[in-house]
């Protein structure tokens, strides 16, 4: 079942850049940021009323809930991927090829892949190493 979530979620990122792309055209990157961010809150307030008010009231709770520290993470999440990242990748898909800029995009696990070395003391396997030289072949054939 994992499976077929993630693939359907690789057909939604793989999909949705072509809209933005267009949407785009006559806007500027910080507005339609902001405009795709206001569509997703209310998208996500619909979802949580379809879902049922007790599951409202659950989340909320949960939200209510969630300690200091859980909060600043998060907030450090959103400005680096949602504010930063998502603005950087509107003004490069308005001004370069779709095609490019999400293959360049979707090699940000390479990033991860560092990061979690540095910061949460994972280990990177020779497979992954191996796997990373593949990603960087790619993306310079491709760029």
């Amino acid at each position: 079942m994992v499976f077929w979530i993630a693939i359907f979620a690789m057909v939604c990122w793989g999909i949705a850049p072509i809209f933005a792309k267009m949407g785009l055209s006559n806007l500027d990157p910080l507005t339609g940021l902001i405009l795709r961010t206001f569509i997703s809150f209310f998208l996500m307030l619909g979802f949580m009323g379809f879902r049922g008010f007790v599951s409202c009231d659950k989340i909320l709770n949960q939200i209510i809930n969630i300690p200091i520290k859980v909060w600043f993470l998060i907030a450090i999440e959103a400005l680096l991927a949602t504010l930063v990242g998502d603005l950087a990748y509107y003004a490069a898909i308005k001004k370069g090829n779709v095609s490019v800029v999400t293959v360049i995009m979707s090699s940000s696990p390479l990033v991860t892949m560092l990061v979690s070395t540095i910061f949460l003391g994972e280990q990177i396997t020779f497979t992954q190493i191996i796997g990373v030289v593949f990603v960087i072949a790619g993306i310079l054939f491709i760029v």
